[in-house]
């Protein structure tokens, strides 16, 4: 009982650790490269994005986007290795009147929390070196086509649990 009482203070610890430096400012490189590391948590963790577009969005610019983002899946590399499992997509079809305007849903999918952190990088990762600069192209490249800045992207990661 003692040793378990024990762990979960110091995973917890580490969690505060973990969050407070996260929300505040970027990691060190020492930092990043554990962070970032493919063994860095491992198991499926998907990050789920939802886009809310700009009301004068064409459907050219919409395939754009998803092409852009579906490249993602195969041009995104770690040491010259497409690192992503998988990228799956659609458009909002629910009837339930519940989508809150976001339109296009892109899951994609990660064999660790590290491999998510090296996608994911700024703002907790600023050295490159430890983050997809491919996938920090690509978030340059969305912002124009999203309305109300923040509100035009939502993300949720989480692991999956067996």
């Amino acid at each position: 009982m003692k040793k378990i009482t024990f762990t979960l203070l110091i995973f917890i610890a580490n969690l505060f650790l973990f969050t407070t430096a996260y929300a505040q400012t970027a990691l060190t490189s020492t930092e990043a490269k554990v962070f970032t590391a493919k063994d860095y948590r491992p198991g499926r963790t998907e990050h789920i994005v939802l886009f809310k577009y700009k009301e004068d969005i064409t459907e050219e610019q919409r395939q754009l986007i998803k092409k852009q983002f579906m490249a993602l899946k195969n041009g995104s590399k770690r040491n010259g290795i497409p690192y992503i499992a998988s990228i799956i997509t659609g458009s909002q079809n629910s009837l339930e009147g519940l989508s809150k305007g976001y339109e296009q849903a892109f899951i994609v999918t990660f064999r660790s929390e590290g491999d998510r952190n090296f996608y994911v990088g700024t703002p907790a990762v600023s050295d490159p070196q430890y983050y997809d600069q491919m996938h920090n192209e690509f978030k340059i490249f969305i912002e124009p086509f999203l309305r109300d800045g923040e509100n035009g992207v939502l993300v949720f990661d989480f692991k999956v649990d067996h």
